[in-house]
This record gives structure tokens, sequence and C-alpha cells, in this order.
């Protein structure tokens, strides 16, 4: 299983048990009858996350060099964007748009996202070449973004991190 596998199933599990009630009770208190509880729900699977194939085939619609990426790298390189985005499918735009389907999408056009000016008017397609400029810096790369972002100065972790994207936000 991969890292970012593992990674996504440990997340899940945790975020599942930080929901419920906690399974031990304070020493001396009373316990409930076993009666009285709820009868227990099959334990379900946690999510595993892409497969190795799928991971690969989606790596392979990339050009070189992000064909090469590592995932597991771009995904640790992406958490300094989760305060502001999001790539999971449904999910609602935050401070920035939800990245989910960025890949051949027009720039500016994330339904529901207010844009800036100069994002609405960019008049890119998001693909890789045009990630890594953004990524390199977004204010430098449009003035008029609203995106305050200071960039990934190191090329390989842009390279990983539209690995990581492309991974993510595909269906």
């Amino acid at each position: 299983m991969s890292r970012l596998a593992q990674l996504i199933g440990f997340a899940a599990l945790f975020g599942l048990a930080a929901c419920g009630p906690s399974s031990t009770t304070a020493p001396g208190a009373p316990q409930p009858s076993s009666s009285a509880a709820a009868p227990e729900a099959p334990a379900s699977p946690t999510p595993s996350g892409p497969t190795p194939e799928q991971i690969a085939a989606a790596l392979a619609t990339l050009p070189a060099p992000y064909n090469t990426g590592d995932v597991d790298n771009g995904h640790a390189k992406f958490a300094l964007c989760m305060a502001c985005h999001t790539a999971v499918a449904g999910a609602p735009n935050m401070t920035g748009p939800n990245l989910h389907g960025l890949f051949g999408r027009t720039a500016g056009t994330a339904p529901g996202y207010s844009y800036s000016d100069a994002m609405k008017n960019a008049g890119w397609i998001w693909d890789a070449p045009h990630l890594d400029t953004w990524l390199s810096g977004p204010a430098k790369t449009l003035p008029g973004t609203k995106m305050t972002f200071a960039g990934l100065p190191n090329p390989k972790d842009r390279v990983d991190v539209i690995a990581y994207l492309k991974v993510a936000t595909s269906n």
C-alpha cells in the first residue's frame, strides 16, 4: 500500500474515532448495563485511497517531468495549501476554490467561487506547466490575484505537488 493510501486511511480512522463517544469510562463511574447498550454496528472498511494502478494511470496523463513526481512528497507539500484549498469532490470552496477537477478547467471558473478580475480574465486552462508557473509565485505570475501564497521555490516540490494534485483531483 502506498504511503498516500496509508495516510488517507489513518486520517479517516482517526477522524471517525474522534467523532464517537469514548469506549472507556472513568474509574468508579457507573457502568452502562449491557441490555441498555446499543447494538454495535459492523465495522466498516477504511477508505484505502487510490490504488497504485490508479496513481500510475493518473501520472501517465501528465507530461514529463510531472509524470515522475513523488505523490507522497506532493501530499506533504500540499499541506501548505490546505489552509485555503481542498481537493475533495463535492467539498465546499474555502478561502480558495475547491481544486477537485482542476486539470482542464479554465482558470477562474470553478463554480461558486468569487475570483479576482485578474483570475477571471487570465484565459488559460489549468495544466501541469501552468500550475508549475503558478505555484512558483502566484502574485508574480498574475498581478492582481487575491491569492497571497508566496509560492514553492523548489522545482522538485512543484513537480511533486502537481503529481499529487493530478491524483487527488481526478475522478
